[in-house]
This record gives C-alpha cells, sequence and structure tokens, in this order.
C-alpha cells in the first residue's frame, strides 16, 4: 500500500514539536543572528579585508598589487615602526597607573561629608569630556610661551621647557593628559564597588585590630576584585589603542618621536596613500591586541570555574 501525502496538519504537529524539544537552542540562535549578522558584516569582514590587504601595494585607487610578506620585510626594518611600538609600550606600562591613582581618589570621595558631592561632579568631570577637548586643554598647558603651567613658573624664576616640542618629553607629556580622563574612569568604577563593600567586614576587621592600610589590603581590596579587573582591561586596552590624543596634540611628531602604532597607520593610510603597509601595521596591532584578548579569555574562563 503506498504511503499517503503527509497532511499539514501533521507537517505543522511536526514542526510544533521539534521547535519545543530544540528551543533553548533555537531562541538564543534566533536573538544572537541579527547582532551575530551586523558584527560579521562591520567588523569580521573588514578584519579579514585588512589583513588580505597587507599582502599587496595599492594606493586606494586602482588596481591591487601581490607583494606577499614585503610589506611586513619593510616594516620590521622601519624604525619609525619600532619607536611607535616602544612607545605603545610606554603608554601600556604609564597606564597602568591609573586604576592606583582611580583607587586611592575613590577612596577619598567615597566620605560622607559636607560638599562631597560637588568635589565628586569634579572628578568626574575629565570623564565626560572628549578626548580632543583634553588633547586641547593639555596642549595650552604645556604651551611655554602662553601656556597654564608657564604662567604659574614664571613668577618664581622658573622656564617652562618646550614639552610637546621635545623629541624625549612628547611621548610623557601625551600620556599625563590621557592619565586624566583614564583616572576618573577608573576612580568611577572603583566608587561603585565601594558601595557593595560588606561593612560588617570591615567593622570585624577594625575590631580585630586592623586599620589603615591592613585593612586596604587584606579587607577591602580583595572585594574590588571584579572592579580591578575591569579598570584593569579598559586601561590596557585605552593604551594600545592610543590615539585621539597623539593626533591632537603632536601628530606624531616632533620627529615621529611621540608616534604610536594606530597613529603611524593612519598616517601611512590617509597622508601616503600605502594602504598595504598601512594593513601590515593594523595588522600587527590585532596581532598585539588578541595576546591579550587571549589571556583576558583565559582569566574570565578560570574565575568562572572557581565560582561555580
Amino acid at each position: 500500500m503506498a504511503d499517503l501525502p503527509m497532511m499539514p496538519a501533521q507537517r505543522t504537529r511536526m514542526t510544533t514539536s521539534f521547535f519545543r524539544k530544540h528551543k533553548l537552542l533555537l531562541m538564543p540562535l534566533a536573538f544572537i543572528a541579527p547582532a551575530f549578522a551586523m558584527f560579521s558584516l562591520f567588523v569580521i569582514y573588514p578584519i579579514i579585508q585588512s589583513i588580505g590587504l597587507s599582502f599587496t601595494q595599492w594606493q586606494g585607487i586602482g588596481p591591487k598589487t601581490w607583494v606577499g610578506l614585503n610589506n611586513y620585510r619593510m616594516l620590521f626594518n622601519d624604525a619609525v615602526f619600532w619607536t611607535s611600538l616602544m612607545n605603545n609600550v610606554y603608554w601600556l606600562v604609564l597606564f597602568l597607573l591609573a586604576p592606583v591613582f582611580g583607587l586611592f581618589v575613590a577612596l577619598f570621595l567615597n566620605q560622607t561629608v559636607f560638599g562631597i558631592r560637588l568635589v565628586k561632579s569634579l572628578f568626574f568631570f575629565p570623564f565626560v569630556v572628549s578626548q580632543i577637548v583634553v588633547g586641547i586643554i593639555f596642549a595650552w598647558f604645556y604651551d611655554p610661551a602662553f601656556g597654564l603651567l608657564a604662567t604659574v613658573l614664571e613668577p618664581i624664576g622658573l622656564d617652562m621647557p618646550p614639552i610637546l616640542s621635545d623629541e624625549t618629553l612628547a611621548t610623557f607629556g601625551i600620556i599625563l593628559a590621557g592619565l586624566w580622563p583614564q583616572t576618573a574612569y577608573c576612580m568611577i568604577l572603583y566608587l561603585t564597588g565601594l558601595n557593595s563593600v560588606n561593612p560588617e567586614v570591615i567593622e570585624a576587621a577594625r575590631l580585630d585590630g586592623a586599620k589603615g592600610w591592613q585593612l586596604l589590603v587584606k579587607i577591602v581590596l580583595p572585594q574590588l576584585r571584579a572592579a580591578t579587573f575591569i579598570a584593569l582591561v579598559v586601561t590596557i586596552i585605552g593604551a594600545l589603542r592610543s590615539f585621539d590624543l597623539v593626533a591632537v596634540m603632536t601628530e606624531g611628531g616632533p620627529y615621529n618621536s611621540s608616534n604610536v602604532l594606530a597613529y603611524y597607520m593612519y598616517d601611512n593610510a590617509i597622508f601616503r596613500y600605502r594602504m598595504g603597509y598601512a594593513s601590515s601595521i593594523a595588522t600587527v596591532l590585532f596581532l598585539i591586541m588578541n595576546v591579550y584578548i587571549v589571556w583576558f579569555l583565559m582569566r574570565l574562563w578560570n574565575n568562572e570555574k572557581g565560582t561555580r
């Protein structure tokens, strides 16, 4: 006897039954799919395209010429590239002061005294200001003729050094400008964390004789582990992708002494029309970021396993 064709009602019941059995898998996929499609289009595809472009020579228009690893050979023989990479290391090391400063500012502001809200708003101000504005403000501060620091030092007979025109000082002057808003951001993270600190544990530690530095290190900081972790993650990423302040304050000068990888990539792509070479710089920076991202994900995974 021949099989009868499946009726629409049977198909509907089978579809409904399949959906009910697998809804815990299908529903998350349905919600993730639009975001993943956008992420693939605007993030993953440009990354793959940029890596492919790093093996070519291209001026931005016209045909591309395949050059293999030639861009990378040029890169590792480029003194400006190594200067930029070293400056990124300076950014990374000195930017780690931001969580430390942010913690002590947060401890200072986490008090119930008259006028503390006004003081908090003043410390919060750098966080809401654009990086471009921060760069302009500090460029004025550093001006050896009419800047704020020169005006303050003049009455006591001290000359303001030309920080942004000095090959040795320019990078550190820009990093100091970047520390201002980054410290404010870390301060906000720690203020939020301090609100969740258990006061009973602190009171019990004080009754046991703990105070000052001992109380901070052994009682308060362990309860701020999550805020510290986030502060370090954001600070390291901010140091590696530093661009805005360099572009506004020195444009990589003087003589490329304050260049960083992100700005050197931009300079080669936009002003020198070396898209392939700029893509090789972007690929190296991407690989450096990936090393940190893998470490971050491993730490996150270990923390998740530890809490189970």
